[in-house]
């Protein structure tokens, strides 16, 4: 039924269960699996109106370290378990945009993903990730939460 299951991920708890879950179905399915990992391009710092410069580089290098030993060890436990398994990172202000491009791109048959269920106020200041990649996308979604 699946064949390429699309899992992102932002290192949390909450979305180390829709991993879980999406991991679990790759292997009942035999599906192949890409977890992605979606980052903010880093942005200057402002302090009172005056900017500061970081070393840029440095900081996307930190980053990509992070992310990259993350990936690796959700790699690693798909692997040990049968998983045919890749793995991205994308730099993207709009994580809900990142994830729908990634779908498309791999030819997802399903998106994986957790949703913190936010309502109300909240749901209106922060938004949904989730919300966002369920009304942009053709691909279905299985929401973990």
């Amino acid at each position: 039924m699946y064949k390429h299951i699309l899992i992102p991920t932002d290192g949390s708890d909450l979305a180390d269960k829709a991993v879980e879950h999406g991991l679990q179905l790759a292997k009942l399915s035999g599906a192949d699996i890409t977890l992605l990992r979606v980052t903010a391009p880093p942005a200057p710092l402002v302090v009172e109106g005056v900017v500061v410069a970081y070393p840029l580089e440095e900081v996307q290098k930190q980053i990509k370290a992070r992310v990259g030993a993350h990936l690796g060890a959700l790699e690693a436990k798909a692997k040990a378990s049968g998983i045919t398994v890749s793995q991205r990172h994308a730099e993207n202000d709009h994580p809900w945009r990142a994830i729908v491009d990634t779908a498309k791109d791999i030819g997802a048959s399903l998106i994986v993903m957790s949703s913190h269920g936010r309502r109300g106020i909240s749901a209106l200041v922060i938004g949904s990730e989730t919300h966002k990649v369920l009304t942009h996308t053709d691909v279905p979604v299985l929401v973990v939460r």
